[in-house]
């Protein structure tokens, strides 16, 4: 059993996939060729904003988004500490402060409370100017962006969405990646709509911001190449990536639905000793990772080393909160800071998860918690 059966969508895609990559190899365009402008009007349309713009991995989107908008030395970036840590490291790469706010225990995005808390409590401090926000979609779950988008507005912070596990999320029809004044995703080969490499991003309604981004994703160039207008960077999608997320895009819907069969079968039958995840009333989540709730971490323990002894692979996202990386030691956090990242690092666990896993190997899971010794339940 695979944690997630890239295997089987490549089977399933193989044809389409070949010929996409055979007409790259044919006509050579493979740093920004014509599948780089296909997919991002193909992205931009199936998230419903203005402009789509890919770059070479979610990191580097990231990146690009707070450089676009002149986020740097002295700003403050409020986000949250439950997450992969590129999230923070985005931030710190900019030139700019993480300031953290804790979760939402019921579905691990980032409360809105603690967030109007983080920028008043920074602004006392008056060591650093918030000047964004930059939310995550963890596990596939939109944010709270019905709170998070007027606290926005209300306190003057640009709101920034790290969709790289949400995209394909929606709330009330409203598709993630086009929540505030920016959005990014990642095309990691895991993600929901992942490549065969790296890959990313960026999304906007903004013009003149969707420019700056293009500028900046090709060394800050002008009219041309040679014409360097602002210091950027060397990010871009490599043809073949993109060429590949074509065909993945075109059976992205009926993907998506697929993942919402795998969840509900997972709903249905997990044992109540197991937390399972909150999908908020008129939310989508794309399913990115189904993760529950141990009652403990020596209990995540056993029950993780007699599911792996079954043959079942699981994983842990995220089992260190980012405040306590040793990266980042320097901001002075301590543990006790953000108490409900650090109970759900110490107690959260993933299973297997994907349009792909079939009914059978879901039972073999289900089967296998259910069977579990009381003493790991």
């Amino acid at each position: 059993m695979q944690f997630i059966d890239l295997k089987a969508q490549f089977e399933a895609i193989r044809e389409g996939v070949e010929r996409r990559m055979a007409e790259v190899l044919a006509h050579g365009g493979f740093i920004m060729g014509p599948e780089v402008g296909e997919l991002e009007r193909e992205l931009a349309a199936y998230c419903g904003t203005g402009h789509a713009i890919s770059c070479a991995n979610g990191t580097d989107a990231l990146v690009l988004a707070l450089r676009a908008l002149g986020i740097g030395p002295g700003d403050a970036v409020i986000t949250t500490p439950f997450t992969f840590f590129a999230t923070a490291e985005a931030i710190v790469l900019a030139g700019a402060r993480p300031v953290f706010a804790d979760i939402d225990p019921r579905n691990f995005n980032v409360d809105p409370a603690a967030v109007e808390e983080a920028v008043r409590r920074t602004r006392s401090e008056g060591l650093w100017v918030p000047r964004a926000l930059m939310t995550v979609d963890l596990f596939g779950v939109p944010a709270d962006y019905e709170a998070l988008e007027p606290l926005c507005e209300r306190e003057g912070l640009v709101l920034i969405e790290d969709a790289a596990q949400g995209f394909g999320g929606e709330i009330r029809g409203r598709r993630a990646c086009s929540f505030g004044t920016v959005a990014t995703t990642s095309f990691f080969p895991a993600k929901p709509l992942g490549c065969y490499g790296d890959g990313g991003a960026l999304f906007t309604d903004d013009e003149e911001l969707a420019e700056r981004l293009r500028s900046l994703r090709v060394h800050g160039k002008g009219g041309d190449k040679y014409d360097n207008v602002r210091i950027g960077t060397n990010s871009r999608l490599d043809t073949l990536q993109a060429a590949i997320l074509l065909e993945k895009l075109a059976i992205f819907p009926a993907e998506m639905r697929k993942r919402q069969e795998v969840a509900q079968r997972y709903m249905r039958r997990l044992p109540n000793w197991l937390i399972g995840p909150h999908v908020p009333e008129g939310y989508l989540s794309s399913w990115a990772q189904y993760s529950v709730l141990a009652p403990d971490e020596a209990e995540r323990g056993r029950i993780m080393a007699e599911l792996a002894s079954a043959g079942i692979p699981t994983m842990i996202y995220y089992g260190k909160p980012m405040h306590l990386q040793t990266a980042i030691a320097d901001l002075g956090h301590r543990a006790g800071e953000f108490p409900v990242a650090e109970d759900s690092a110490r107690r959260i666990f993933s299973l297997p998860m994907g349009p792909y896993l079939s009914p059978e190997d879901q039972d073999r899971v289900l089967d296998a918690l259910h069977s579990l010794p009381a003493q790991a339940a």
